[in-house]
């Protein structure tokens, strides 16, 4: 039995399930794509890419749908998880140079941040007290011993997996920490961007809430914009980048005189070049 013949066999939700993950793996597909594919009609894929796009994990354009971001939508978190994952290592592997023993750090919800929340799982950097509102990091750190986890409550979203909301910002207010590293959607013209209003405000008090600030961005976000400015670059006190920055976008950076480190993809080739001091 073929490939198509099995899928065709399958019921929707397995079929969706099947579609969803061909989807998030490689960031797009057509319409007629998943229809060979998956050995059913076009409307039959449409009425399953309607339901995928009213879950949040992709969105529909002419002709086919996409995981990918945009200015106006941020990707379903398990696409993100999936993506530039060599380089949000790297930049993890230099933020832990920033943390000590006896800290209290805070982790928004992106999947840059919670490459340190792996490392901080792994390593033996404790005590320490982490605070986050991203549940991917909540159970990754859940029985890591000598680690003082705070989960921050508010709404779930489950595009992002994270709480958010008036009640995640309230709670934010109330604390003060020594380093908050955060990430956003795009960087340019000495701004962080990023697609939702309601990340938005969660990110803003957290950068409050810090005594120290850290962005980091993986080469792609540099040059792009989204819907909402989140904060000035000179907000943060360090931005961290991967070896995949053009020169051009990292001539903005110095044109706009930010803080940052090029840290490279290879453990073993060091941290790169670094940016106004």
């Amino acid at each position: 039995m073929s490939n198509s013949s099995a899928h065709a066999q399958q019921g929707p939700a397995a079929r969706q399930a099947a579609m969803a993950e061909r989807v998030l793996a490689e960031g797009s597909a057509t319409a007629a794509e998943l229809a060979e594919r998956f050995g059913v009609s076009l409307m039959t894929i449409h009425r399953d890419l309607d339901e995928l796009e009213r879950q949040g994990i992709v969105r529909k354009f002419r002709g086919g749908v996409t995981a990918q971001p945009s200015g106006v939508f941020e990707s379903n978190v398990q696409y993100r998880l999936k993506t530039m994952r060599p380089q949000k290592a790297a930049l993890a592997a230099r933020a832990m140079r920033s943390i000590e023993p006896g800290m209290a750090i805070l982790l928004d919800d992106s999947t840059s941040a919670l490459e340190i929340a792996r490392r901080l799982r792994l390593g033996d950097i404790t005590p320490l007290t982490v605070v986050t509102n991203f549940l991917e990091a909540i159970n990754l750190l859940a029985d890591r011993r000598g680690i003082r986890l705070m989960a921050l409550g508010g709404d779930y979203d489950r595009l992002h997996s994270s709480f958010l909301g008036v009640s995640c910002v309230e709670a934010v207010e109330q604390l003060r920490v020594d380093v908050c590293f955060a990430s956003t959607s795009g960087v340019h013209g000495g701004y962080a961007y990023h697609q939702e209003q309601h990340i938005v405000s969660v990110k803003r008090a957290m950068l409050d809430a810090a005594a120290r600030t850290v962005l980091l961005v993986d080469h792609t976000k540099l040059g792009r914009v989204a819907l909402h400015r989140v904060a000035p670059l000179a907000r943060f006190d360090l931005l961290l980048v991967d070896d995949g920055a053009s020169p051009e976008a990292l001539g903005d950076l110095d044109e706009h005189q930010v803080r940052y480190e090029v840290c490279a993809t290879d453990p073993g080739e060091g941290d790169g070049r670094a940016g106004v001091m």
